[in-house]
């Protein structure tokens, strides 16, 4: 039996939906467990390499352990997502693009931590790979989940500076994108809605959809600060633009007035929203004061 990856017939867009309807990302949850999604292999520890960059690789088990000390989430409620395959990749990565994660320099570049290029691929394969793609899984999830209980949270993901190409920015695959490319053959949605309210420019969707009339982007960014993608900023539907030093009752103001001139625009059937932390006052990335 021959794998659809591999098949020298097909034309891209019916290989594509052959990758995507034959995927195992989507699977029936049990209406016991909550639409929340989390697996404890997201969180990624590398010798304590990953200290070096100052993204936080261990929040979002925090998150859940937060949550769950607090009484707001049950521990069994939780949804455990699978991991992405490589033909599931395939679906908006090049395989050009996924070879060259299997050198350790060029995923020291994506997640900015120089010394990881020295270690051998199959510890960062596993260390650094394994969950990013594990997160992947759970934000494809996301969309069928929120389908069907209408919201639905993923707490990771969100790799927005990642496009089918090219990585960077602590983002190695490009899991909006496939989230959409999912929803678009399995959920039958046909109109899409990013809202990025990370502080940074989510330049990797912007790429991917450039051309896209079904995906409406609305993206609230510090321009003063990575990535400084211009060329990505012109498909932008609707920009942002928030400065360093922008205060809570500022950065609302400007969220409100936008969201509703979204609602004019555009007529979503599923929204997704990339929800940034790094907004808030006292991140060392993003500069804001919210």
């Amino acid at each position: 039996m021959r794998s659809s990856s591999s098949s020298p017939t097909m034309d891209p867009q019916t290989l594509r939906t052959n990758r995507i309807l034959s995927s195992k990302l989507y699977f029936d949850i049990l209406p016991s467990k909550v639409p929340v999604i989390y697996s404890p292999e997201y969180d990624i520890t590398l010798l304590g390499m990953e200290k070096l960059h100052p993204f936080d690789s261990s929040k979002w088990g925090r998150i859940c352990q937060f949550l769950i000390m607090g009484g707001v989430l049950d521990k069994k409620s939780i949804v455990e997502p699978h991991e992405a395959s490589k033909d599931d990749l395939l679906v908006v990565h090049s395989d050009r693009y996924l070879e060259s994660l299997k050198s350790s320099p060029s995923v020291a570049m994506i997640i900015e931590v120089p010394p990881v290029a020295v270690l051998p691929n199959c510890l960062v394969q596993r260390k650094v790979l394994h969950p990013f793609r594990k997160q992947v899984g759970g934000t494809i999830l996301a969309a069928k989940l929120a389908q069907e209980r209408g919201w639905a949270i993923n707490v990771g993901g969100g790799f927005h500076h990642c496009s089918a190409e090219n990585g960077g920015g602590f983002c190695a695959y490009a899991d909006i994108s496939l989230c959409i490319q999912f929803a678009f053959v399995r959920l039958n949605v046909s109109r899409v809605m990013i809202i990025d309210l990370d502080a940074h420019q989510g330049n990797g969707h912007e790429m991917d959809f450039s051309n896209d009339r079904r995906v409406y982007i609305l993206d609230m960014f510090n321009p003063g600060i990575y990535p400084f993608d211009y060329e990505a900023r012109k498909y932008i539907d609707q920009k942002v633009e928030v400065v360093s030093g922008t205060t809570t009752n500022e950065y609302l103001k400007k969220l409100d007035e936008a969201l509703e001139v979204a609602g004019l625009n555009f007529d979503p059937e599923l929204v997704v929203y990339n929800a940034g932390t790094d907004i808030l006052d006292g991140d060392p990335l993003g500069r804001l004061k919210v």
